[in-house]
């Protein structure tokens, strides 16, 4: 009985290892396909947003010399996997001249340079040369919104495959429809037109502190009276006559840049910077804050007007000396990172939003542009 059971168990025990090494097998072939799937998976994302842009660390850019605004504007620039995956697309100059002159060239190989880098920080050097060849002056305090429109005119006017300029416009471009209406006769002409950045008055029309972003955007869309020296030619009344003027909106981007008007200038050549409290959210519907004579667009249009919060490029200082940093949330993270040249630290909400200002304090952080991202493009 006892050799009989024996045998039975020495026989059990060459099954049971073949049964343990078919599952070991198993289990490795597994995950061996399942190594391939994600690499399949991220070579499909790298084939559209590129090995660089599936990498979270973020990337601090020396200051060369008065290049904060340039640094924080390319950081806003490159952390858009969006704009990105256009970047990727652009034909590679032939020449080494045709290179360095190139714009979106040398912003591709900043990026490549950011994201391969094992390196902290990393110099625009190439850039900013490339950008002094375009008459674009360093070592003088720049204006973020007039150097954010100098870069993008740069971009679109050196991408060469119409394809991809007319993605870059979708990608930032505003439209609107200005009514000017005669108040003395039924005359009414339209226009429209597209614009890079929404330029929002931080006052009202009685120089009062606007208080949050909502706010200025419905001043900007208010209707205003043109009188006095402002007033337009009518055709049918064959004279200037008073005219009512009222913006409406007709299409919004997937990455919409507002201009919060922080430097105001008076009549005496002085330009000082308003640090007033104005708040802006992290999500914004355009559909909650326009009525409906506010706006010139179709259903399925207005449906895609919810907007989360992307970017802040923030000043602090004055006028005459300043500085600029940039607030930016990974697309891919969900986290939110403070550029500050070459230094780079995650923050969270709490920290952004002291970019809202503060009326005693003229030197600290105030937001000047603020990038809204799209939730739910077409």
């Amino acid at each position: 009985m006892g050799q009989r059971s024996g045998r039975q168990e020495r026989s059990k025990k060459p099954q049971l290892a073949l049964s343990e090494t078919m599952e070991a097998e198993t289990e490795v072939r597994n995950n061996k396909e399942e190594a391939e799937e994600v690499k399949a998976k991220n070579q499909r994302l790298a084939s559209v947003f590129g090995v660089a842009d599936l990498k979270n660390e973020a990337i601090g850019l020396y200051n060369l010399g008065q290049t904060c605004c340039l640094n924080s504007l390319l950081q806003v620039f490159l952390m858009n996997i969006h704009f990105t995956g256009i970047l990727r697309r652009i034909t590679v100059p032939l020449s080494a001249a045709q290179k360095k002159n190139s714009v979106p060239y040398q912003m591709l190989l900043l990026l490549e340079k950011m994201q391969r880098g094992k390196r902290k920080a990393v110099g625009p050097t190439e850039l900013a040369y490339c950008l002094a060849q375009h008459r674009v002056r360093f070592f003088v305090q720049h204006d973020a919104a007039q150097l954010f429109l100098t870069l993008w005119n740069l971009l679109k006017k050196q991408m060469k495959r119409p394809e991809l300029v007319e993605e870059l416009k979708d990608l930032y471009t505003i439209c609107i429809e200005e009514h000017l209406a005669c108040q003395n006769c039924s005359f009414e002409m339209k226009s429209k037109s597209t614009m890079l950045t929404l330029p929002l008055s931080v006052l009202d029309a009685d120089s009062h502190w606007l208080k949050s972003l909502e706010d200025c955007v419905q001043h900007f869309f208010l209707p205003e009276e043109l009188t006095g020296p402002n007033m337009c030619f009518c055709q049918k009344c064959g004279r200037k006559t008073p005219f009512l003027q009222s913006m409406k909106l007709v299409h919004l981007p997937q990455t919409l840049t507002l201009h919060l008007q922080r430097f105001n200038f008076e009549r005496s050549s002085r330009t000082y910077k308003l640090s007033h409290y104005l708040s802006f959210p992290q999500h914004l519907d355009f559909r909650e804050v326009l009525t409906e004579n506010q706006c010139q667009a179709d259903d399925s249009e207005k449906a895609t007007w919810q907007y989360e919060l992307f970017a802040v490029v923030a000043h602090s200082g004055s006028t005459s000396c300043g500085h600029y940093c940039a607030y930016v949330r990974s697309l891919t993270e969900h986290k939110w990172y403070c550029f500050n040249d070459s230094m780079v630290c995650p923050v969270s909400w709490d920290d952004v939003k002291c970019t809202y200002g503060h009326p005693r304090l003229n030197w600290r952080e105030t937001a000047y542009l603020l990038i809204y991202m799209k939730k739910h493009p077409q």
